[in-house]
């Protein structure tokens, strides 16, 4: 499929990449599963490469190219399953929280580290209690002098384990009306006094992303570690949310893809009552249905990546998005696994740890039902 937004030089740097993971990722990808995280010289190596956020400021150590280029190193990761490899969260997602909304000095001090893979980033929005509803979060920031105190806890945070740098959305003004306007970040690094890391979580997929609980017991940073203004916090956290929702739609419209082409193959070779699956009506009629619906959400991801690169709004359009190609992945997973029959079942058959590692994609970073909510208050409901 010809694919508008890229060109020869893209192509050639799609290739190296590609490279590059086969030779430096693919070989491990079972023994950083089997060990629920990835070791810190693998995000060292792409760091050295330049794989890490490649949109930063040259000064910064990036690349300053445009976000076509981390769009295809998030594809190329997906199609190998990589996605526990938690690299667009940290280069794509909250990298650019600092570079948004970061003083210079924060700047300064941290985002070099996140190119070559020395400052490894988290970010802390959910909480046992509140999930979708962050304006029902407790984790508090009390001004103190020259400092902030927080209290409070944090589960299913991506990257947990292993950060050194983490965003805490926290109340440093629990009486605001409304309460998001009381919503603040921070930034706190590990080893601060009161951060504690919880025990890695056991998911049910995305095996080797070490999920942690995080735990602020009076933790004490000074008052620069602020990112951007006091209670504008939620403001940056719905900021943001866009473009991490069309990461995640990527991530899910290339699984889609994948798992679409490992079935096929699967359904030419496997035979049955004398002739291969593929051939049965029933089946070729699913697989049909697949592919067409994959081919829908490709034309709908690349444009709205072109549309995000122009800077234009796509809430509404991102919303649809993750909601969509993540319940259409979702599907196209059940269907992959069924048409595969008992091997589909099988730990060793790559389709049975996709269909594993893609449930999430409809819960995180927004849920189906959240995004549709969002998409009705867009439409005037």
């Amino acid at each position: 499929m010809s694919r508008n937004i890229y060109s020869e030089e893209h192509e050639i740097f799609r290739d190296a990449f590609r490279r590059y993971v086969r030779n430096e990722v693919v070989p491990h990808m079972e023994e950083w599963e089997e060990k629920g995280e990835v070791p810190r010289e693998a995000w060292q190596g792409l760091g050295d490469q330049g794989f890490l956020c490649p949109w930063l400021e040259e000064k910064y150590g990036g690349s300053d190219v445009g976000f076509e280029y981390s769009v295809i190193i998030i594809e190329e990761l997906s199609r190998i399953r990589a996605d526990g490899f938690q690299v667009a969260l940290h280069s794509d997602i909250i990298a650019p929280y600092i570079n948004a909304f970061g003083s210079d000095a924060q700047k300064k001090r941290w985002l070099p580290g996140c190119a070559t893979g020395d400052t490894l980033l988290a970010v802390a929005m959910t909480e046992p209690g509140a999930g979708s509803d962050l304006q029902a979060m407790r984790t508090k920031a009390v001004k103190d002098g020259d400092s902030y105190v927080i209290s409070g806890q944090k589960t299913f945070i991506s990257n947990g384990v292993s950060c050194d740098l983490v965003i805490v959305a926290c109340k440093t003004d629990p009486d605001a009306v409304p309460a998001h306007k009381g919503m603040s970040l921070l930034l706190v690094e590990d080893g601060s006094p009161g951060f504690t890391k919880g025990k890695k979580l056991k998911k049910m997929g995305l095996s080797c992303a070490d999920t942690a609980e995080l735990y602020f017991e009076e933790c004490r940073v000074p008052e620069e570690n602020l990112l951007g203004e006091e209670g504008r916090g939620f403001g940056y956290l719905m900021q943001e949310l866009q473009q991490e929702r069309l990461v995640c739609a990527i991530q899910a419209q290339v699984a889609a893809e994948t798992m679409l082409d490992l079935t096929i193959k699967y359904c030419q070779e496997r035979e049955a009552f004398g002739k291969a699956i593929g051939r049965f009506q029933r089946n070729a009629f699913k697989i049909v249905e697949m592919a067409t619906e994959v081919a829908l959400g490709r034309t709908f991801i690349d444009d709205l990546v072109a549309d995000h690169m122009e800077g234009k709004n796509v809430t509404r359009k991102v919303s649809m998005a993750k909601w969509w190609v993540a319940e259409m992945a979702n599907r196209v997973a059940y269907d992959c696994v069924q048409l595969h029959g008992g091997y589909g079942y099988m730990e060793e058959y790559p389709i049975c740890r996709w269909y594993r590692d893609i449930r999430a994609c409809s819960i995180y970073a927004g849920t189906t039902e959240i995004m549709k909510t969002i998409i009705a208050k867009d439409l005037g409901f």
